[in-house]
Protein backbone atom coordinates (compact mmCIF):
# COMPACT_ATOMS: atom_id res chain seq x y z
CA UNK A 1 0.00 0.00 0.00
CA UNK A 2 1.46 3.34 -1.07
CA UNK A 3 1.90 5.99 1.61
CA UNK A 4 0.80 9.56 1.03
CA UNK A 5 3.44 12.23 0.55
CA UNK A 6 3.72 14.10 3.89
CA UNK A 7 3.45 17.42 2.04
CA UNK A 8 0.26 16.22 0.37
CA UNK A 9 -1.13 15.13 3.71
CA UNK A 10 -0.38 18.53 5.25
CA UNK A 11 -1.94 20.32 2.30
CA UNK A 12 -5.03 18.16 2.57
CA UNK A 13 -5.23 18.67 6.33
CA UNK A 14 -5.22 22.43 5.83
CA UNK A 15 -8.01 22.09 3.29
CA UNK A 16 -10.00 20.03 5.78
CA UNK A 17 -9.51 22.75 8.38
CA UNK A 18 -10.35 25.52 5.96
CA UNK A 19 -13.55 26.36 7.83
CA UNK A 20 -11.39 27.58 10.73
CA UNK A 21 -9.62 30.07 8.48
CA UNK A 22 -12.94 31.19 6.99
CA UNK A 23 -14.42 31.85 10.41
CA UNK A 24 -11.34 33.72 11.62
CA UNK A 25 -11.44 36.02 8.59
CA UNK A 26 -15.20 36.43 9.00
CA UNK A 27 -14.74 37.62 12.58
CA UNK A 28 -12.03 40.07 11.54
CA UNK A 29 -14.26 41.45 8.77
CA UNK A 30 -17.25 41.75 11.09
CA UNK A 31 -15.15 43.65 13.63
CA UNK A 32 -13.65 45.91 10.95
CA UNK A 33 -10.06 45.09 11.92
CA UNK A 34 -8.65 45.96 8.47
CA UNK A 35 -10.32 49.38 8.51
CA UNK A 36 -8.86 50.09 11.95
CA UNK A 37 -5.40 49.21 10.63
CA UNK A 38 -5.84 50.94 7.28
CA UNK A 39 -3.15 53.58 7.80
CA UNK A 40 -1.63 52.87 11.18
CA UNK A 41 -0.24 50.28 13.56
CA UNK A 42 -2.14 49.40 16.72
CA UNK A 43 -1.73 47.09 19.66
CA UNK A 44 -4.18 44.29 20.25
CA UNK A 45 -5.39 46.13 23.35
CA UNK A 46 -6.12 49.26 21.30
CA UNK A 47 -7.98 47.18 18.74
CA UNK A 48 -9.93 45.45 21.51
CA UNK A 49 -10.98 48.81 22.93
CA UNK A 50 -12.10 49.97 19.48
CA UNK A 51 -14.08 46.81 18.78
CA UNK A 52 -15.47 46.07 22.23
CA UNK A 53 -13.79 42.69 22.44
CA UNK A 54 -11.83 40.74 25.07
CA UNK A 55 -8.18 41.90 24.74
CA UNK A 56 -6.33 38.60 25.37
CA UNK A 57 -8.71 36.69 23.12
CA UNK A 58 -8.57 39.23 20.32
CA UNK A 59 -4.78 38.93 20.42
CA UNK A 60 -5.13 35.18 19.83
CA UNK A 61 -7.23 35.87 16.75
CA UNK A 62 -4.84 38.52 15.42
CA UNK A 63 -1.73 36.39 15.76
CA UNK A 64 -3.51 33.55 13.92
CA UNK A 65 -4.38 35.94 11.09
CA UNK A 66 -0.77 37.12 11.05
CA UNK A 67 0.34 33.52 10.59
CA UNK A 68 -1.74 33.48 7.39
CA UNK A 69 -0.08 36.64 6.10
CA UNK A 70 -3.11 38.93 6.46
CA UNK A 71 -1.42 40.95 9.22
CA UNK A 72 2.14 41.55 10.40
CA UNK A 73 2.77 41.11 14.13
CA UNK A 74 5.34 43.53 15.53
CA UNK A 75 6.89 43.87 18.98
CA UNK A 76 4.61 44.61 21.90
CA UNK A 77 1.55 42.92 20.42
CA UNK A 78 1.37 45.62 17.75
CA UNK A 79 -0.12 44.80 14.36
CA UNK A 80 -0.20 46.28 10.89
CA UNK A 81 -2.15 45.30 7.80
CA UNK A 82 -0.22 43.17 5.29
CA UNK A 83 -0.68 43.32 1.51
CA UNK A 84 -2.80 40.16 1.58
CA UNK A 85 -5.10 41.74 4.14
CA UNK A 86 -5.68 44.98 2.22
CA UNK A 87 -8.81 43.65 0.40
CA UNK A 88 -10.44 43.22 3.84
CA UNK A 89 -10.71 47.01 4.00
CA UNK A 90 -14.22 48.16 3.22
CA UNK A 91 -12.88 50.96 1.01
CA UNK A 92 -10.51 48.81 -1.05
CA UNK A 93 -11.29 48.75 -4.80
CA UNK A 94 -11.13 44.95 -4.72
CA UNK A 95 -12.72 44.65 -1.27
CA UNK A 96 -13.93 41.25 -0.08
CA UNK A 97 -14.97 42.65 3.31
CA UNK A 98 -18.70 42.38 2.63
CA UNK A 99 -18.38 38.82 1.36
CA UNK A 100 -16.26 37.76 4.34
CA UNK A 101 -18.78 39.30 6.73
CA UNK A 102 -21.59 37.38 5.01
CA UNK A 103 -20.23 33.86 4.56
CA UNK A 104 -19.66 33.30 8.28
CA UNK A 105 -23.17 34.31 9.36
CA UNK A 106 -24.58 31.49 11.53
CA UNK A 107 -27.68 30.85 9.42
CA UNK A 108 -25.63 30.44 6.23
CA UNK A 109 -22.92 28.49 7.98
CA UNK A 110 -25.58 26.09 9.27
CA UNK A 111 -26.93 25.59 5.76
CA UNK A 112 -23.55 24.23 4.66
CA UNK A 113 -23.91 21.54 7.33
CA UNK A 114 -26.66 20.16 5.10
CA UNK A 115 -24.37 19.54 2.10
CA UNK A 116 -24.32 15.78 2.78
CA UNK A 117 -28.12 15.76 2.74
CA UNK A 118 -28.08 17.58 -0.61
CA UNK A 119 -25.58 15.16 -2.11
CA UNK A 120 -27.63 12.19 -0.96
CA UNK A 121 -31.01 13.54 -2.08
CA UNK A 122 -30.43 16.35 -4.59
CA UNK A 123 -32.47 18.64 -2.34
CA UNK A 124 -31.58 22.20 -1.33
CA UNK A 125 -29.56 22.24 1.89
CA UNK A 126 -30.84 25.60 3.10
CA UNK A 127 -34.48 24.53 2.96
CA UNK A 128 -33.61 21.23 4.67
CA UNK A 129 -31.85 22.99 7.56
CA UNK A 130 -34.11 26.03 7.99
CA UNK A 131 -37.46 24.82 6.68
CA UNK A 132 -37.77 27.66 4.15
CA UNK A 133 -35.94 29.03 1.13
CA UNK A 134 -33.13 31.54 1.47
CA UNK A 135 -35.14 34.42 -0.03
CA UNK A 136 -38.05 34.00 2.40
CA UNK A 137 -35.60 33.68 5.29
CA UNK A 138 -33.88 36.97 4.45
CA UNK A 139 -37.19 38.71 3.90
CA UNK A 140 -38.19 37.69 7.43
CA UNK A 141 -34.77 38.71 8.81
CA UNK A 142 -34.00 42.17 7.38
CA UNK A 143 -30.71 42.38 9.28
CA UNK A 144 -29.49 39.34 7.32
CA UNK A 145 -30.82 40.80 4.09
CA UNK A 146 -28.74 43.92 4.72
CA UNK A 147 -25.57 41.85 5.28
CA UNK A 148 -26.28 39.90 2.09
CA UNK A 149 -26.89 43.06 0.06
CA UNK A 150 -23.54 44.47 1.23
CA UNK A 151 -21.84 41.24 0.21
CA UNK A 152 -23.40 41.38 -3.26
CA UNK A 153 -22.36 45.01 -3.62
CA UNK A 154 -18.79 44.02 -2.72
CA UNK A 155 -18.69 41.22 -5.28
CA UNK A 156 -20.29 43.39 -7.94
CA UNK A 157 -17.75 46.16 -7.39
CA UNK A 158 -14.88 43.70 -7.82
CA UNK A 159 -16.31 42.33 -11.07
CA UNK A 160 -17.37 45.65 -12.60
CA UNK A 161 -13.98 46.71 -13.96
CA UNK A 162 -13.55 43.51 -15.95
CA UNK A 163 -17.13 43.68 -17.19
CA UNK A 164 -16.82 47.31 -18.32
CA UNK A 165 -13.57 46.51 -20.10
CA UNK A 166 -15.17 43.57 -21.90
CA UNK A 167 -18.65 44.74 -22.85
CA UNK A 168 -19.42 47.83 -24.96
CA UNK A 169 -22.36 49.35 -23.09
CA UNK A 170 -21.91 52.57 -25.06
CA UNK A 171 -23.84 51.09 -28.01
CA UNK A 172 -27.05 51.13 -25.94
CA UNK A 173 -29.39 53.97 -25.03
CA UNK A 174 -31.39 52.27 -22.23
CA UNK A 175 -30.22 49.47 -19.93
CA UNK A 176 -32.35 47.48 -17.47
CA UNK A 177 -30.43 45.75 -14.68
CA UNK A 178 -32.65 42.76 -13.86
CA UNK A 179 -32.20 41.55 -10.29
CA UNK A 180 -29.68 44.35 -9.84
CA UNK A 181 -29.76 44.52 -6.05
CA UNK A 182 -28.92 47.93 -4.65
CA UNK A 183 -27.40 49.15 -7.91
CA UNK A 184 -23.64 48.60 -7.79
CA UNK A 185 -23.46 47.32 -11.37
CA UNK A 186 -25.77 49.79 -13.07
CA UNK A 187 -24.19 52.68 -11.18
CA UNK A 188 -20.76 51.71 -12.54
CA UNK A 189 -22.07 51.29 -16.08
CA UNK A 190 -23.93 54.61 -16.08
CA UNK A 191 -20.93 56.42 -14.59
CA UNK A 192 -18.77 55.11 -17.42
CA UNK A 193 -21.31 56.02 -20.11
CA UNK A 194 -22.85 59.48 -19.55
CA UNK A 195 -25.23 59.10 -22.51
CA UNK A 196 -26.87 55.96 -21.14
CA UNK A 197 -30.16 55.79 -19.22
CA UNK A 198 -30.86 52.98 -16.75
CA UNK A 199 -33.52 51.10 -14.83
CA UNK A 200 -32.68 49.19 -11.68
CA UNK A 201 -35.16 46.34 -11.21
CA UNK A 202 -35.39 44.08 -8.17
CA UNK A 203 -37.72 43.30 -5.28
CA UNK A 204 -39.25 46.45 -3.76
CA UNK A 205 -37.47 46.11 -0.40
CA UNK A 206 -34.14 45.74 -2.23
CA UNK A 207 -34.31 48.68 -4.64
CA UNK A 208 -35.62 50.90 -1.85
CA UNK A 209 -32.07 50.86 -0.47
CA UNK A 210 -30.44 51.91 -3.75
CA UNK A 211 -30.90 55.68 -3.63
CA UNK A 212 -27.76 56.48 -1.65
CA UNK A 213 -25.48 54.35 -3.82
CA UNK A 214 -26.87 55.81 -7.04
CA UNK A 215 -26.49 59.32 -5.67
CA UNK A 216 -22.87 58.73 -4.60
CA UNK A 217 -22.11 57.53 -8.11
CA UNK A 218 -23.68 60.66 -9.56
CA UNK A 219 -26.16 58.72 -11.71
CA UNK A 220 -29.42 59.02 -9.76
CA UNK A 221 -30.97 61.35 -12.33
CA UNK A 222 -30.34 58.82 -15.10
CA UNK A 223 -31.47 55.71 -13.23
CA UNK A 224 -35.07 54.83 -12.41
CA UNK A 225 -35.73 52.20 -9.73
CA UNK A 226 -38.59 49.76 -10.21
CA UNK A 227 -39.71 47.17 -7.68
CA UNK A 228 -41.26 43.90 -8.76
CA UNK A 229 -40.75 40.20 -9.43
CA UNK A 230 -38.88 38.98 -12.50
CA UNK A 231 -41.17 35.95 -12.47
CA UNK A 232 -44.12 38.22 -13.28
CA UNK A 233 -42.82 40.98 -15.55
CA UNK A 234 -39.72 42.96 -16.48
CA UNK A 235 -39.70 46.68 -17.44
CA UNK A 236 -40.10 47.17 -21.18
CA UNK A 237 -38.64 49.72 -23.53
CA UNK A 238 -34.89 49.07 -23.23
CA UNK A 239 -32.45 47.94 -25.86
CA UNK A 240 -30.34 45.98 -23.37
CA UNK A 241 -31.12 43.82 -20.36
CA UNK A 242 -28.32 42.66 -18.05
CA UNK A 243 -28.65 39.84 -15.53
CA UNK A 244 -25.51 39.51 -13.43
CA UNK A 245 -25.32 36.48 -11.11
CA UNK A 246 -29.10 36.00 -11.31
CA UNK A 247 -29.69 32.88 -13.38
CA UNK A 248 -27.33 30.76 -11.27
CA UNK A 249 -29.61 31.25 -8.26
CA UNK A 250 -32.31 29.12 -9.86
CA UNK A 251 -32.90 25.62 -11.18
CA UNK A 252 -33.71 25.25 -14.87
CA UNK A 253 -37.49 25.65 -14.79
CA UNK A 254 -37.33 28.89 -12.82
CA UNK A 255 -34.38 30.15 -14.86
CA UNK A 256 -36.42 29.68 -18.04
CA UNK A 257 -39.35 31.54 -16.42
CA UNK A 258 -37.09 34.53 -15.71
CA UNK A 259 -35.58 34.53 -19.18
CA UNK A 260 -39.04 34.21 -20.75
CA UNK A 261 -40.16 37.39 -18.96
CA UNK A 262 -37.06 39.17 -20.26
CA UNK A 263 -37.87 37.87 -23.75
CA UNK A 264 -41.38 39.36 -23.52
CA UNK A 265 -39.90 42.77 -22.65
CA UNK A 266 -37.50 42.87 -25.62
CA UNK A 267 -37.94 45.34 -28.42
CA UNK A 268 -36.60 45.00 -31.94
CA UNK A 269 -32.84 44.55 -31.79
CA UNK A 270 -32.70 44.34 -27.97
CA UNK A 271 -29.89 42.35 -26.40
CA UNK A 272 -29.79 40.20 -23.27
CA UNK A 273 -26.46 40.16 -21.39
CA UNK A 274 -26.18 37.25 -18.97
CA UNK A 275 -23.15 37.62 -16.71
CA UNK A 276 -22.30 34.33 -15.03
CA UNK A 277 -19.53 31.90 -14.32
CA UNK A 278 -19.29 29.11 -16.89
CA UNK A 279 -18.30 25.61 -15.83
CA UNK A 280 -14.84 24.73 -17.18
CA UNK A 281 -13.65 21.34 -18.51
CA UNK A 282 -12.68 18.54 -16.08
CA UNK A 283 -9.96 19.34 -13.50
CA UNK A 284 -10.23 23.09 -14.19
CA UNK A 285 -12.20 26.06 -12.92
CA UNK A 286 -12.27 25.75 -9.13
CA UNK A 287 -14.23 28.98 -8.56
CA UNK A 288 -17.19 28.04 -10.75
CA UNK A 289 -17.37 24.49 -9.43
CA UNK A 290 -17.36 25.54 -5.78
CA UNK A 291 -19.81 28.32 -6.58
CA UNK A 292 -22.00 25.54 -7.97
CA UNK A 293 -21.92 23.85 -4.55
CA UNK A 294 -22.74 27.20 -2.95
CA UNK A 295 -25.81 27.42 -5.20
CA UNK A 296 -26.82 23.89 -4.18
CA UNK A 297 -26.52 24.76 -0.50
CA UNK A 298 -27.93 28.31 -0.52
CA UNK A 299 -30.44 29.52 -3.09
CA UNK A 300 -30.92 26.12 -4.69
CA UNK A 301 -29.59 26.91 -8.16
CA UNK A 302 -26.53 25.82 -10.11
CA UNK A 303 -23.64 26.98 -12.26
CA UNK A 304 -23.80 25.87 -15.90
CA UNK A 305 -21.76 24.96 -18.93
CA UNK A 306 -22.05 26.88 -22.19
CA UNK A 307 -24.22 24.08 -23.54
CA UNK A 308 -26.52 24.37 -20.53
CA UNK A 309 -27.00 28.09 -21.23
CA UNK A 310 -27.78 27.42 -24.89
CA UNK A 311 -30.53 25.02 -23.83
CA UNK A 312 -32.01 27.49 -21.31
CA UNK A 313 -32.04 30.26 -23.89
CA UNK A 314 -33.73 28.07 -26.49
CA UNK A 315 -36.51 27.20 -24.03
CA UNK A 316 -37.06 30.94 -23.47
CA UNK A 317 -37.17 31.74 -27.22
CA UNK A 318 -33.71 33.31 -27.12
CA UNK A 319 -30.53 32.46 -29.00
CA UNK A 320 -26.92 32.82 -27.92
CA UNK A 321 -24.96 35.14 -30.18
CA UNK A 322 -21.54 35.23 -28.52
CA UNK A 323 -19.66 34.64 -25.27
CA UNK A 324 -17.15 37.18 -23.95
CA UNK A 325 -14.54 36.51 -21.27
CA UNK A 326 -14.82 39.01 -18.39
CA UNK A 327 -12.31 37.79 -15.82
CA UNK A 328 -13.84 35.13 -13.60
CA UNK A 329 -17.20 35.67 -15.33
CA UNK A 330 -18.43 35.43 -18.89
CA UNK A 331 -20.89 37.66 -20.74
CA UNK A 332 -23.33 35.54 -22.71
CA UNK A 333 -24.97 37.87 -25.22
CA UNK A 334 -28.33 36.74 -26.55
CA UNK A 335 -31.20 38.04 -28.65
CA UNK A 336 -34.73 36.99 -29.53
CA UNK A 337 -34.61 33.71 -31.41
CA UNK A 338 -36.83 34.99 -34.21
CA UNK A 339 -34.69 38.01 -35.09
Amino acid sequence: MAHADPDSANTLRRMVEGYQVSQAIHVAATLGIADLLADTRRTSDELAAATGTHPPTLYRLLRALASLGLLHELEGHRFELAALGQPLRSDAPDSVAGWAAFVGRPYYWQAWSGLLHSVRTGENAFRHVHGTDVWSYRSAHPEESAVFDRAMTTLSRRANAALLATCDFGRFRMLVDVGGGTGALIAAVLAAHPGLQGVLFDQPHVVSAAAALLARAGVAERCRTVGGSFFEAVPEGADAYVLRAVIHDWEDDDAVRILAQVRRALGEGSKVLIVERVIAPPDEGRDAKFSDLNMLVGPGGRERTREDFVALLEHAALRLERVLDAGSFCVLEAAAADT
